[in-house]
């Protein structure tokens, strides 16, 4: 179960593995299963889902590529029993926030991205 010191923890890692642009970093936060829906994986995949570990290290790899300014800064981290949500702002200034399901390890599961513009 999370608590509060544990989700702020780990969303600053994941906040400084995305300002890294170290794609192994980046990647380490994700299970093997993951299940990612996002409005930017459809723009740039032409899908909004992308299923499994590999699918979503080459869909990040691609997002590097199409913005390499990205940089991500936490506005706020809320969590619950096996789940957290971390809103920030990205380098366009533009409020995101992204819900992470956790699975036993650890390891985000599936995660839905939503953005303010």
């Amino acid at each position: 179960m999370l608590t509060k010191e544990t989700s702020i923890q780990f969303a600053h890692d994941w906040e400084a593995s995305w300002n890294s642009h170290d794609i192994d970093r980046i990647i380490s936060h994700y299970a093997n299963s993951i299940v990612l829906v996002s409005p930017i994986a459809e723009k740039l995949l032409g899908s909004p889902k992308v299923d499994g570990i590999e699918a979503v290290k080459n869909y990040f790899i691609k997002g590097l590529q199409a913005y390499p300014n990205l940089k991500f800064e936490i506005l706020d981290v809320l969590y619950g029993k096996d789940s957290v949500v971390i809103c920030y702002i990205n380098q366009n200034g533009i409020k995101a926030g992204e819900f992470m399901q956790f699975d036993l390890e650890g390891k985000i599961l599936r995660m839905h991205a939503h953005y303010s513009g």
